[in-house]
């Protein structure tokens, strides 16, 4: 089976975690946020050169008229082959590089796992549970939103672990690539380092190997280093990375 190129982990990206609305300005493609995060508000280059000074400057002046910061998404050369240039021009008008992120992706079937009985619980739409729970991890309304614009297969998945509501996780399909993408992974404090992860990991991936997925992927940021050797150790590989630039004054942890 051939893994995913970093096009398609990109195209899997937008259709699992959209934007509220997309707009093209000159060679940019700008994403309008509505709070959700860098990975829904970020401009990403559409042309294969690169764009003018003052076409990075429309650029920037549109998405501040969006009401959100200017911030753009720099692909890896595979992907984006002029990004490379974009990023250098950006890091010349003073954007700081902010979250390097990291995908990851195995065969579906190499991470599916039959759930343990009344371990993990898919459902749509969320349970008002599973939303406090997001809410009490910093995923609060504007992100929850991002989950329901999702047009392909989608569920929300809640894990239970000692007889109580112990981690939550979004999963969604996107059909034209089949590649499974996992979101909002977070587990409750309580019940970390005890496999709640791994179970939900699995579940989702199950979920989408049962509806005619191929691949599962995800993206985290390259900090996160005790989330990516849990990938690692399920078999999951290193796929593609990007960044961010932007001039914020304070980074904000959201790949």
């Amino acid at each position: 089976m051939i893994t995913p190129g970093a096009t398609d982990l990109h195209a899997a990206l937008d259709a699992t975690w959209p934007s509220a609305a997309t707009h093209v300005c000159g060679p940019f493609l700008l994403r309008q946020g509505d709070g959700g995060g860098k990975r829904v508000s970020a401009a990403t280059l559409i042309q294969t050169v690169l764009p003018a000074p003052e076409e990075i400057a429309r650029a920037e002046h549109a998405m501040r008229g969006m009401g959100q910061d200017a911030l753009f998404m720099i692909r890896n050369a595979q992907a984006a082959p002029s990004d490379g240039a974009l990023d250098s021009a950006l890091d010349a008008r003073g954007y700081k590089i902010a979250d390097p992120t990291v995908f990851y992706c195995a065969p579906v079937d190499g991470v599916a796992r039959v759930p343990r009985p009344m371990a993990t619980f898919p459902v749509w739409p969320p349970l008002a549970l599973q939303l406090a729970l997001w809410d009490d991890a910093g995923i609060g309304a504007a992100r929850q939103a991002v989950m329901r614009r999702v047009a392909g297969p989608k569920r929300a998945f809640m894990a239970r672990h000692r007889n109580r509501a112990a981690g939550v996780a979004f999963g969604a399909l996107d059909p034209e690539t089949g590649i499974a993408m996992l979101h909002a992974l977070e587990v409750v404090p309580d019940f970390r380092r005890e496999g709640v992860a791994r179970e939900l990991v699995g579940a989702i991936a199950q979920w989408a190997a049962d509806i005619g997925g191929t691949h599962f992927a995800l993206a985290v940021t390259e900090a996160n280093r005790e989330a990516r050797a849990l990938y690692q150790r399920l078999g999951m590989a290193e796929t593609g990375r990007y960044h961010y630039r932007h001039q914020q004054t304070a980074d904000r942890k959201d790949p």
